[in-house]
């Protein structure tokens, strides 16, 4: 098998690998809300109980098969479960072209940094819909996650990768992250007297932090508070909503570090010099 071979295999593996943890996330969306384990019981249909055998679970071509239906009760399967997988695998797939766009980067290091953000674009991908549906964003994908983010930085590092924070960003980027929105959080709660977000945003934004660095955690926030502003403006405008809308941040800061995961290079350039920094 010649370089270029290899190479393309290996962009089909990332792909199968992305919806597979795409299908995992799917697990975490339905269990994590209700406190459920995400390892015990195995999947099963929540219509019926019937579990669900392993050739019934391939991500997106069982659904198809089966004609998004369940094989013992025939209840509707839904399209959110192919949806999510194909997202993160398609994801999944862009980040590894990005790390590893030629043979040349066919490495370990560079293997465990897609692993390592694979699994960061899965967490913001659950947390979104989890946020959106629920209005909480699990301590798995934040609190707890946050710590992971440090330690990879320090692997990676470790492993010759020079595409991400070290250990010392990520801990700042953490920091930073959580101490941004603590502090609207709590100037707005002085001023108005109530809570202006969730500390689940909290959270969250420091496990992006911990995972991209200092300063595109600071993009996070910029174009997540640009996106909220947007469709928060744009459901009053269309649905006549005032002010005191609910509406959830995490989706947001999700999405934007989704973006800066892939353009902070670009992103950075532009925005920096124009800070003066």
């Amino acid at each position: 098998m010649t370089l270029e071979q290899a190479h393309l295999f290996s962009q089909g593996w990332a792909f199968v690998v992305a919806l597979c943890v795409g299908s995992f996330m799917n697990v975490c969306i339905a269990r994590m809300p209700e406190d459920r384990s995400v390892a015990y019981p195995p999947s099963h249909c929540p219509s019926c109980g019937a579990g669900i055998r392993w050739f019934d679970n391939v991500p997106v071509l069982s659904w198809v098969l089966l004609r998004a239906k369940c094989r013992a009760c025939k209840s509707p399967i839904s399209p959110l479960y192919p949806a999510i997988e194909l997202l993160v695998g398609c994801l999944g797939l862009l980040l590894f072209r990005q790390l590893v766009p030629s043979p040349a980067e066919l490495t370990l290091g560079h293997f465990a940094a897609w692993s390592v953000y694979l699994t960061f674009i899965g967490m913001l991908v659950a947390t979104t819909y989890i946020d959106l549906r629920h209005y909480i964003i699990p301590d798995q994908f934040s609190v707890y996650a946050a710590p992971f983010g440090v330690l990879a930085a320090v692997g990676l590092g470790a492993l010759g990768f020079d595409g991400g924070p070290s250990w010392r960003e990520a801990v700042v980027g953490a920091v930073i992250g959580a101490a941004t929105p603590l502090s609207i959080l709590l100037a707005y709660k002085l001023l108005r007297g109530e809570d202006g977000m969730g500390y689940g945003d909290v959270k969250l934004l420091g496990m992006i932090g911990a995972f991209l660095g200092p300063w595109p955690t600071l993009a996070v926030v910029m174009i997540g508070s640009i996106f909220g502003s947007i469709i928060g403006i744009g459901l009053m405008i269309t649905q006549g909503r005032g002010f005191r809308t609910q509406l959830p941040f995490g989706p947001f800061l999700a999405v934007g570090g989704i973006i800066v995961l892939f353009f902070s290079d670009t992103l950075l350039a532009r925005w920096l010099p124009g800070l003066g920094l």
